[in-house]
This record gives C-alpha cells, sequence and structure tokens, in this order.
C-alpha cells in the first residue's frame, strides 16, 4: 500500500481545487480520475453546452436580421459539424487544462482508473492500493434513465451523448421539460430541427414559479417549439423507422413521433460502484452521500463534495464545497454549507436568473413579504436590444427588508441577479440596493425601480 496526505477521488470542480491547496501545503496527495478530467462541467455540462447555445443564438439572431435593419441573404444554414467541432475545441482547452495542470502538481500523484473503498481509510484503483487519512469524493453524476415502458429498447440519448452529435436531427423528441431539456429544445430548434418537449407534470421547469413556466413555455412556442405537458402513461417503440411515443396528455393527440430521443428527466449520482459500504458511508436512498454542514460524512476523515452530496447540482455549489472544506481544515474559518444562498440559471434565451426563494416558497412560508414585479418590455435596454421576452421581480420580508428572493427572466437575467444575490449576503435591507446608482442603460439600473413599487403579496 502506497500512503498519502490525502486522496481525491473525481477531477470535478472542487476536486483539483482542493488538490492544489492541499498539496500547496506540503501534503502529499493522490488525485484519481477514471475518465475525462474536468468532470461533468468542462465536458457534458456547462462549457460544451452553453458554447452550443451561443452557436443557435448567433442563428437566432441572423435571422432575425430584418429586425435590425439588416439581411444576410439567402437561407441561413448550420453546419453541425462545424458547430461541434467549435464545442469540442472550447471544451478541450478546458479539459486538457485541468488534466495538465493536476499531472504537473507538485506533491500531487495522478491515478487515471476506478477507485473502490477497500476500508475507511484505504481505496483500490487499478490494481494498487492507497491509503489515507483523509479521502475526498467528488465523483459527480449522470443521467438517470426513467422506468419508462420501450425505453430499454430504443436508442436514446442523453445530455453526454449529446456531446458526440454533429448532424442535424430532422425532429428531436425531448423528454423532461426541465433545465436540460428546455435548453437542448431551443438549441435545436434554433439549428433546425422540429421539436417537441414532453412533460410528464402539469408545467415545465415545475420548480420554478407558475408565471416563469407559463413566459417560458410562450416563447419557447413561439419559435415553434411543441410543448406537451401532463404527459401520462408514456410508453416508447420503433415503428417505420421512427421513435413513437405513446402518452395520454390533458390535449393533443395520443402518440408523437420523431427521429430521436433526448431523455432529460433528471440525474443520479456515480456512488454505486465505489465501495462506500465497505467505508461505511452512508448515503440516502436515492444514493447521495449524506453530510453535515462542513461536507464531513458518517465517517470520520472521509468528506464528500459536488454533486455527490446531493446539496446542489451546479458547478458554482461545487466549487463552494471546495472552499468550505479548505477555510476548515487550512484557514481556521469556519464556513458551513448552511450559509449558501440558493441560486442559478436556466440558460434559454432569454435566461432565467434565480436567487434565494421562489414566491411559492415565500407564500407557503407564511411571513409577511413584499413583491414587485416588471415586464422586460418596460426596461429600456431591453427595449434598444430588441430582446423583450419575460419579467422580473423580487421577493422581501416585510419586517426585517431583506431580500428573500429574485427571478429575473431576460436578456442579462443570468447576470444582473447578482446584484441581489449579494445584497443577500451581506444581509442589508434591501433600500441599500434601491439607493444605489447604477449605469445607464443596463438591465441592472431597473432593479432600484423595482424595488421603489414594492407592494404587500396577497
Amino acid at each position: 500500500m502506497t500512503t498519502y496526505d490525502a486522496i481525491i477521488i473525481g477531477t470535478g470542480q472542487a476536486g483539483p481545487a482542493l488538490a492544489r491547496r492541499l498539496a500547496g501545503t506540503g501534503m502529499k496527495v493522490a488525485i484519481i480520475e477514471r475518465g475525462r478530467f474536468g468532470g461533468t462541467c468542462v465536458n457534458t455540462g456547462c462549457t460544451p453546452t452553453k458554447t452550443l447555445v451561443a452557436s443557435a443564438y448567433a442563428v437566432h439572431m441572423a435571422r432575425r436580421g430584418a429586425d435590425y435593419g439588416f439581411s444576410v441573404g439567402g437561407e441561413i444554414t448550420v453546419d453541425m459539424k462545424r458547430v461541434k467541432a467549435r464545442k469540442d475545441y472550447v471544451a478541450g482547452l478546458s479539459n486538457k487544462g485541468v488534466e495538465r495542470s493536476l499531472k504537473k502538481l507538485e506533491n500531487g500523484t495522478v491515478y487515471e482508473g476506478h477507485a473502490r473503498f477497500r476500508s475507511p481509510h484505504e481505496v483500490e484503483v487499478g490494481g494498487a492500493v492507497l491509503g489515507a487519512d483523509r479521502i475526498f469524493i467528488n465523483v459527480g453524476g449522470r443521467a438517470a434513465a426513467p422506468d419508462i415502458a420501450g425505453l430499454d429498447e430504443i436508442d436514446y440519448l442523453t445530455n453526454s451523448s449529446m456531446m458526440d452529435v454533429d448532424f442535424l436531427p430532422r425532429h428531436l423528441l425531448v423528454l423532461g421539460g426541465s433545465y436540460i431539456g428546455l435548453e437542448f429544445g431551443q438549441m435545436y430548434r434554433r439549428f433546425g430541427s422540429d421539436v417537441t418537449i414532453v412533460e410528464i407534470g402539469p408545467r415545465l421547469i415545475p420548480r420554478e414559479d407558475e408565471d416563469v413556466s407559463a413566459a417560458v413555455a410562450a416563447f419557447l412556442g413561439r419559435e415553434g417549439v411543441a410543448i406537451r405537458t401532463s404527459a401520462k402513461c408514456l410508453s416508447l417503440s420503433r415503428r417505420d423507422g421512427e421513435i413513437v411515443m405513446a402518452l395520454d396528455c390533458d390535449e393533443g393527440a395520443r402518440e408523437v413521433r420523431g427521429s430521436h430521443l433526448l431523455v432529460a428527466t433528471g440525474r443520479r449520482p456515480n456512488t454505486d460502484d465505489l465501495g462506500l459500504d465497505r467505508a461505511g458511508v452512508k448515503v440516502d436512498q436515492r444514493g447521495y452521500i449524506e453530510v453535515d454542514d462542513a461536507l464531513r460524512t458518517s465517517v470520520p476523515g472521509i468528506w464528500a463534495l459536488g454533486d455527490c452530496n446531493g446539496r446542489g447540482a451546479f458547478t458554482h455549489t461545487s466549487w463552494n464545497d471546495f472552499e468550505i472544506v479548505a477555510a476548515n481544515l487550512l484557514d481556521g474559518d469556519q464556513r458551513r454549507l448552511s450559509d449558501r444562498i440558493p441560486a442559478y440559471a436556466l440558460y434559454t434565451d432569454p435566461p432565467l436568473g434565480r436567487a434565494g426563494m421562489s414566491e411559492a416558497e415565500v407564500r407557503r412560508s407564511g411571513r409577511r413579504a413584499l413583491i414587485a414585479r416588471t415586464a422586460m418590455e418596460d426596461v429600456s435596454r431591453a427595449f434598444e436590444k430588441g430582446e423583450t421576452e419575460g419579467f422580473m421581480k423580487v421577493l422581501v420580508d416585510a419586517d426585517s427588508r431583506q431580500i428573500l428572493g429574485a427571478a429575473f427572466l431576460g436578456t442579462s437575467g443570468d447576470e444582473a441577479i447578482h446584484c441581489v444575490l449579494d445584497t443577500m449576503y451581506a444581509k442589508a435591507p434591501y433600500t441599500v440596493l434601491q439607493r444605489a446608482v447604477h449605469i445607464h442603460p443596463t438591465i441592472a439600473e431597473f432593479i432600484p425601480t423595482i424595488l421603489g413599487d414594492l407592494a404587500p403579496l396577497s
């Protein structure tokens, strides 16, 4: 057995940064990666998908040339091989950068292979046995397949295998009307595919407020995306060379046909083949590793960071997990998971920026609250850009005057939301943000105006 001061399993957002911090203190660190360096974000998540979103946005804006006073002349065509090549180039730089930096890390040793626990302080990888008093699990997650009749007989796509697509599907069926499904659905509609999104729930993105769901459904519909909600009794088959999805909806045809199927119904943690039982690490019923406020597992000396702990499925939450662990272990700074304010974005066009509580959550809490909302068409910067879909709303605690949450669905909403988020972290009253002088013309400059229109949440 080779002994190290620390072992890090997985190289997503948290793992490499933690490896550098630990190795920088002189610790001897082993880093284990079974697949591509960089994890989901770099290889199949944020970096490649947002690169594809950018290509789709450029195509969409070119088609809108007449709205801005120009013409590109002739029909706009999309070369999917070039689109994929651009995506591969951008993602490849990040992937190779992570791998190169870890393999050159002083005091670090990289092992490529699948890690499995032998005991609470021993890990086996590729025939080698490694031991350490500190082990950090950063293994991420993968697409989950729903229990639907016939799915196992269909060659379907996931967010990962979509990265290999270098052609234009004639008709893309998207099973799942949440974040991944909506981004790919709009993207491929803009590239030129027919797209049908099928959602089992009564509306898109059920985690969000109803007004957000309705607005997203509306602008996707205007772009030609077909949406089927409340889809029950699903089954899949192949008929006449097509994928046939049978469903029972409140309205519409009882089946939809397409050339390709993207399954985007959720994710599961990569914890089922780590030998966690041999280490005594507890997981919940869905396989997520249970952690406390400092990311410690049920076993002393073992931590779980990133998607595999079920405490945030985003790159920024994984990075924050690293910051919490590093602060507690190395900096004498007691940072806690419970201090984190929920914040994320949906990268449709326009994007949704979200921070804190939703309106529905505020209502369920029973607290006295204030709310203000404005349509993006009333925001000068959005009107000038010709991108007026969506709205902005903010919720405030009527007693403490602190901001409870916000939803910015509109152009630059994913950026402007940080004005609200930073004020929430400062635990400052909303009047601090209301009295701020923002730059004109921007989307963020309208936030103080919105806050001036707060009224009781009825």
